[in-house]
């Protein structure tokens, strides 16, 4: 599928840092170093691209960290 310049419409999307998310967290555990607060799992890949490509839309939990 394709935008009107065409352009895949999944590349347009930015694709969302759990690195810069309150819910984001380190595990410590080998097999699912990742997780995610908000949603509550654990995962060896970013939390955001399991959510993507489980449902197919973004993470709409980001949140942004609050600086220090």
């Amino acid at each position: 599928m394709t935008n009107k310049d065409n352009r895949p419409i999944a590349r347009e999307k930015k694709r969302i840092n759990c690195l810069r998310c309150e819910h984001f967290y380190i595990t410590w555990e080998d097999r699912h170093p990742r997780g995610c607060r908000l949603l509550n799992f654990k995962t060896a890949h970013m939390p955001s691209l399991v959510v993507f490509q489980s449902c197919g839309h973004p993470c709409t939990g980001f949140q942004e960290k609050k600086g220090k």
